[in-house]
């Protein structure tokens, strides 16, 4: 947590205790006497943690996932729920123009040839984001802002989303699913990670889309099976993928069929990745904060004596 937490929390009447290194069985004998934790993605709550009779009445997600939370067990102990999903929203959006940018242009490509001594400029030919169809699936806080920092590129974006209706506006039109599929050049997920959405993206989903694309994951790893991104690429469904996340992120602990597919990606010009860090950037670390401490703050809970 950057430190502005403190403070911020304190002025509101919390008193505070700062724990970033402690361990889970810790976590299980500490909580006792505390109302409210804040924890980020590394930490699953759920009942083995906080046992049958919590004191805990918030449990603060300082991020946008909450698919590392029990959501039913901490619904049964009545234990309100808040997350930060507005304070990486920019950080998101941002990245994954970035993404876009460089597969588009091929720029990694050709920033490494460069630094080869290798001057070649036709197939480092690029393609313009203008014109070109962009599908949004999910259209929270992280879609709107990649469709915000979309608007200046005269390209054509299209969202969809599940459980809300989407106005169109300036910056988007709202679109099922088979228009996506039919229209789009260019996906861009930004879905939470559950039971429904867990390896939404397998082969079957590629295959469904008429045009080759350009496949961007900010959201969650899960969601993307490497293997079908490996399948897709050589089948020619996918013109590139740029991955900020992946199904499995501890890359010293792939399976076997996980080591196959990564390498095979890893060697790919039309591939890139990037360590998680899609919403990770100086001005989010502060921005969490502040989106936390105002819903803690509207919980209107009684404070500590």
């Amino acid at each position: 947590m950057h430190e502005s937490i403190f403070g911020m929390l304190q002025d509101i009447g919390w008193d505070v205790d700062y724990y970033p290194n402690i361990t889970r069985e810790e976590i299980k004998t500490e909580h006792h006497g505390y109302q409210g934790l804040i924890v980020r993605s590394k930490t699953f709550v759920d009942r083995d943690l906080l046992g049958p009779n919590p004191t805990v009445k918030f449990i603060a997600r300082a991020g946008a996932g909450l698919d590392n939370l029990d959501l039913p067990y901490l619904l049964e102990k009545k234990i309100h729920v808040v997350h930060a999903s507005e304070g990486n929203r920019d950080a998101v959006g941002e990245h994954a123009v970035g993404l876009l940018l460089a597969i588009i242009r091929k720029i990694v490509k050709a920033d490494t040839e460069v630094k080869k001594f290798v001057w070649a400029r036709e197939s480092n030919r690029g393609s313009e984001i203008m014109s070109k169809t962009v599908g949004i699936i999910g259209y929270g806080n992280t879609g709107q802002a990649f469709a915000r920092r979309l608007s200046g590129f005269g390209c054509n974006v299209l969202a969809y989303d599940k459980y809300k209706s989407i106005i169109s506006n300036p910056l988007c039109k709202e679109a099922k699913m088979q228009t996506i599929f039919e229209e789009a050049d260019v996906l861009s997920l930004h879905i939470p990670l559950t039971d429904e959405t867990r390896m939404l993206v397998d082969i079957n989903y590629l295959k469904r889309f008429k045009k080759p694309i350009i496949l961007i994951n900010t959201a969650r790893g899960e969601i993307v099976s490497m293997a079908a991104v490996h399948q897709a690429l050589t089948e020619g469904y996918l013109r590139g993928a740029a991955l900020d996340v992946l199904e499995n992120e501890k890359l010293d602990r792939l399976t076997p069929s996980q080591i196959e597919a990564f390498n095979f990606l890893r060697e790919r010009s039309d591939v890139i990745f990037t360590p998680h860090i899609a919403g990770w950037t100086y001005e989010s670390h502060v921005k969490i904060n502040v989106a936390l401490v105002q819903k803690i703050t509207a919980l209107q809970l009684t404070k500590p004596i």
